[in-house]
């Protein structure tokens, strides 16, 4: 039996400039490029995974070998278009760096740039994870890509820019493509929630935003899984018992209990989400998120700020807190024993912020030394 079911990431892939979200910079750049005929011929976007790098790649591509092109504003049922979309055009050639990163392969991509396009105005090799060349392939590919014939254009793909060679660098325009904001994130999948018949709470969205870390396509395929469990109707307990998250209240209640120094009740959450089964890895993350959010709050609030439970922390003791869940971070990934791993590093952490600096000291004790009156005896001196 045939389907024609494909998953989400796919299915809602960006097709078109407008259609990508949360880079603008790079959408505002190409276009300009299209439109005053300044297109480069060689780009390298970088970014983590799931932001966009690839979609962009072809997205651009089209623009390029549209009808009547480049345009950036192209027509999505030109066949030219659809050909890009779908992997049949002969002028849009996408390469696998992991996979295709010998020194011969480069050779005789080398080889193939003479031959002019079958049917667009460009021939557009797409090397994703291009960090993963050879060094002997990267200076294959060198000569090409310092002077190319006038129909190719290079567009490469990393989410590990430092291991592409300075050399590769300079012969490019390098975009760097950003984490997307959990807001833009949670709108995206609500709008593909309407058009799927999906009924998903807010809170629910907001915990698939929280996993994604920035990135899309995670947040797509995690709301492709989430409908495959739940069905028609997703509630906030769905995604958390799935991948074993830590709701944003319980979240909140340990950063007041850390905040407040309330050592019994630390260890009570602590035990409450293990026995759970919740991720506390995870939670750590979530736990540095929420105190950092405060450190912010507190830098732009004088110095004080008492998001953490009410509890008034300075910045000094923020700062503290959260290179000391930094600190732990480490042993909790790594350790044997990840509860026990867990709380001392949260417990090591409040102690770390109740800690005062040295120099803090010294300023306050040189303030109160000023202000104690000269006794006259010593005046007589």
């Amino acid at each position: 039996m045939s389907s024609s079911y494909q998953v989400i990431a796919r299915k809602w892939r960006p097709q078109t400039f407008a259609d990508v979200v949360g880079q603008d910079h790079v959408v505002r750049t190409l276009r300009n490029a299209i439109g005053r005929n300044r297109i480069a011929h060689a780009y390298l976007f970088v970014g983590p995974r799931g932001t966009g790098k690839t979609s962009t790649a072809r997205i651009f591509a089209k623009a390029l070998n549209c009808t009547d092109g480049p345009k950036a504003d192209f027509d999505v049922n030109d066949p030219v278009v659809k050909a890009i979309g779908d992997g049949s055009s002969l002028d849009v050639i996408e390469i696998d760096g992991a996979s295709n990163n010998s020194v011969d392969q480069i050779r005789d991509l080398r080889d193939d740039v003479r031959y002019a396009p079958t049917q667009g105005k460009y021939k557009v090799y797409i090397i994703d994870e291009v960090h993963m060349l050879s060094n002997q392939a990267f200076n294959a590919l060198l000569k090409t890509l310092e002077e190319p014939p006038e129909h190719v254009k290079f567009v490469f793909a990393t989410t590990d820019v430092q291991k592409v060679l300075p050399t590769i660098l300079s012969r490019c325009q390098r975009f760097d493509l950003k984490p997307i904001p959990a807001g833009l994130i949670i709108e995206r999948l609500r709008k593909i929630a309407d058009e799927e018949k999906v009924k998903v709470s807010d809170a629910a969205l907001q915990c698939i935003a929280r996993m994604a870390d920035g990135g899309m396509r995670d947040a797509q395929s995690i709301f492709d899984q989430m409908i495959s469990f739940c069905g028609a109707e997703i509630a906030e307990a769905d995604v958390l018992d799935v991948y074993g998250l830590v709701s944003a209240e319980k979240i909140a209640a340990l950063a007041a209990a850390v905040a407040a120094g309330d050592h019994p009740g630390i260890v009570a959450l602590v035990d409450e989400c293990d026995a759970a089964g919740r991720d506390l890895v995870r939670l750590l993350a979530d736990l540095q998120a929420l105190v950092r959010q405060a450190l912010l709050d507190a830098i732009a609030k004088g110095g004080r700020s008492e998001l953490l439970g009410g509890v008034a922390l300075t910045t000094e003791q923020l700062t503290r807190l959260l290179d000391g869940l930094r600190e732990g971070e480490g042993s909790v990934k790594l350790g044997l024993a990840e509860k026990i791993n867990f709380e001392v590093t949260l417990l090591k952490a409040v102690e770390a912020s109740r800690a005062r600096a040295i120099d803090s000291l010294i300023k306050e004790l040189a303030a109160l030394a000023d202000e104690v009156p000269v006794s006259s005896e010593k005046k007589k001196d």
